[in-house]
């Protein structure tokens, strides 16, 4: 019998809950705190020990002595060390450094710790299980609260398999006090340590607000080809000022599912059923992207695991979004919807629909005509009439729309030709991809890089249309974030909206990744992100703040369709402020081959200015200037 007959099959859905109200990037000395920390008393003095368990002389992060939990042979089970203690004034981060050797799979031998805090009763995953065999020292850093009692467990996990011994090495457990960058909080950072995706990567995110609760996901452990490790949710009950996260459970065999991969992560709210929905894009062992998933959650951190509501059936899909009607008074309230395109019929754009807070689907229904594109993202209006704007491939930005729920669906209107200029140094710029918001009297704004204001398309400007019925358009607006003449190119573009506000005093927030000189190579582009606001509904404009950056372009993931912090941005807007997180890409310093996590710059305030935009006709553009085609986009 094969060795894999003998095994017991044991699946995982533990979300890790981790409360980052910053986690923190330049460290400072150690504080006084943790008894025996370095183990260099030679024992384990200090620390509660389970099963096998020593310190050894040799190998030690830094001074002499680190210990091991595990043991050279076989062992069964869990073996682990713990250490409770409180905070000290001034600690704001616990570190330690970890070693493993495990020449099985994950799925029977690991590493993993947790961290409890026994004061506020929350439990964070600051290792997830990982198996990884001479990759040598790497450390892990997680937020405290100084005065807070924590309880410390790092485990070692051996299924008893002989010539396999599995154990790890932990050293150096300390409080330090750190500071992150200027105006930024770290939002989150990827735990994996799977050698087949790239770490630390997290990118992609999507942000949805309602009341004061807003929810953001994105992608965690890129792989170069397609997809990530896992989605990361990410939750704000303060309107966007401090943060918990997790990784959500069910998806792909490193959180307990059964796919490979996951990709395209969307975020919405239910507010008839009060449920959270994050819809992710499977993809299986053959990097095809197989279907949509929805995980649900009725607070934002305590995640079921998925149901797949459109594909597992052999097609090719990519690029879903989500949306939930929540008006009280539409004859659809509680209707959530699906958009995908399914990539194995030349991207037809096919829309799916639920009545029950995201636990059934209905098959998926194509709109009149048959349209191919990518990259839609539905809006419904407060009459209950759905409006899909979506990429046609790159070339032009359209919108389709249902007026009785969901049943059916209309013939595509053109929103506006795009004419783009490529952007410098292979990245990755989800080039013709829109961004779409809706104020609260029910008119669409929908967003898009474009280089038709400037002469000789050499960069782009973030410009966008309008509509309060989804058919008709306005002509095209740009964004006045500086000069047409300035050289600096901008893309990524997330538009965000007040709910409360509409029509001449809309209040609207602009993210944005840019180029402060459009014409650079791979090794000199300098990539920032800025934010720009309007309080009269786009017609004058704040000046630009420049938030994050300069970065360089080898600090962010690789992937086969270039350098990459996501094909989309998003903002949220609540009580006239502006939410959005956004990758950051930094040196790495903990022996990973990048640093590349979510941050915020907080809510910012949607004030408004005195600089006006300027509009162009939607049909100005004869020839689009599409500088690359748009393949698949997982």
């Amino acid at each position: 019998m094969s060795r894999t007959a003998v095994r017991r099959s044991v699946a995982t859905a533990t979300t890790a809950l981790l409360s980052l109200g910053g986690l923190l990037l330049a460290s400072h000395p150690a504080l006084a705190d943790v008894s025996n920390g370095g183990f260099e008393s030679g024992s384990l003095t200090g620390w509660t020990s389970t099963g096998t368990t020593s310190v050894v002389g040799s190998g030690a992060h830094s001074g002499t002595y680190a210990a091991r939990v595990g043991g050279t042979s076989p062992t069964n089970g869990d073996s682990s060390i713990a250490q409770t203690f409180t905070a000290p004034s001034g600690a704001n981060q616990l570190s330690f450094w970890y070693s493993v050797t495990c020449p099985d799979t994950l799925t029977y031998d690991w590493a993993t710790a947790t961290l409890a805090d026994t004061t506020a009763a929350t439990t964070t995953t600051v290792l997830a299980k990982t198996c990884t065999n001479g990759q040598g020292w790497k450390q892990v850093m997680s937020s405290v609260t100084a005065g807070h009692s924590y309880t410390l467990t790092l485990v070692s996990h051996d299924d008893n398999y002989a010539g396999d011994a599995t154990y790890t090495l932990y050293d150096d457990v300390a409080f330090t006090t750190a500071a992150p960058p200027p105006g930024l909080t770290q939002v989150s950072t990827d735990p994996f340590t799977n050698t087949s995706s790239q770490h630390a990567t997290e990118l992609e995110p999507d942000t949805f607000a309602h009341g004061n609760t807003v929810v953001a996901s994105s992608q965690v452990g890129r792989f170069t080809d397609g997809g990530s490790s896992d989605i990361g949710w990410n939750t704000s009950t303060d309107g966007g000022t401090t943060w918990q996260h997790g990784m959500l459970p069910g998806i792909t065999t490193y959180q307990g599912g059964s796919w490979a991969r996951v990709s395209d992560p969307a975020v919405a709210y239910d507010a008839k059923h009060g449920t959270w929905m994050v819809a992710g894009l499977v993809i299986d062992s053959n990097v095809n992207g197989a279907g949509v998933s929805v995980s649900r959650s009725t607070n934002g951190t305590s995640w079921q695991n998925p149901v797949i509501a459109v594909g597992n059936d052999g097609k090719g899909y990519d690029k879903e979004w989500i949306v939930c009607d929540n008006s009280a008074t539409s004859a659809y309230y509680g209707t959530c919807y699906v958009e995908v395109d399914v990539t194995s019929s030349g991207n037809a754009v096919v829309m799916s629909r639920s009545t029950d807070g995201g636990a059934t689907w209905s098959a998926p229904v194509a709109p009149s005509g048959g349209p191919s594109g990518l990259g839609g993202q539905p809006l419904v209006q407060p009459n209950g009439t759905v409006v899909v704007p979506y990429s046609a491939n790159g070339s032009a930005v359209r919108a389709f729309n249902s007026t009785n729920g969901g049943s059916s669906w209309s013939s595509s209107t053109l929103i506006a030709n795009v004419s783009s200029h490529g952007v410098a140094g292979n990245l990755r710029d989800g080039e013709g991809l829109p961004s779409a918001e809706i104020d609260g009297s029910g008119k669409i704004y929908v967003a898009w890089q474009d280089c038709r204001f400037r002469s000789g398309c050499p960069a782009n400007d973030i410009v966008y249309a309008t509509s309060t019925n989804g058919t008709s358009w306005s002509a095209v607006t740009r964004v006045p974030i500086d000069a047409t003449t300035s050289g600096v190119d901008h893309f990524i573009p997330g538009i965000g909206i007040d709910p409360a506000t509409s029509g001449s005093t809309a209040k609207i927030g602009l993210y944005y990744y840019f180029y402060p000189t459009a014409n650079c190579t791979a090794s000199t582009c300098q990539l920032e992100v800025g934010y720009i606001s309007s309080g009269n509904g786009g017609s004058t404009w704040s000046t630009p703040t420049t938030v994050a950056g300069p970065m360089s372009l080898s600090q962010i993931a690789d992937s086969t369709q270039g350098r990459m912090v996501g094909d989309y941005l998003s903002t949220s807007v609540i009580g006239g402020k502006a939410v959005s997180v956004f990758a950051v890409g930094k040196t790495p310093t903990n022996g990973q081959a990048f640093d590349e996590a979510l941050y915020t710059a907080g809510p910012l305030a949607v004030t408004g200015g005195s600089t006006a935009s300027s509009t162009r006709g939607g049909a100005t553009v004869p020839s689009p200037h599409i500088t690359k085609p748009l393949p698949i986009r997982h």
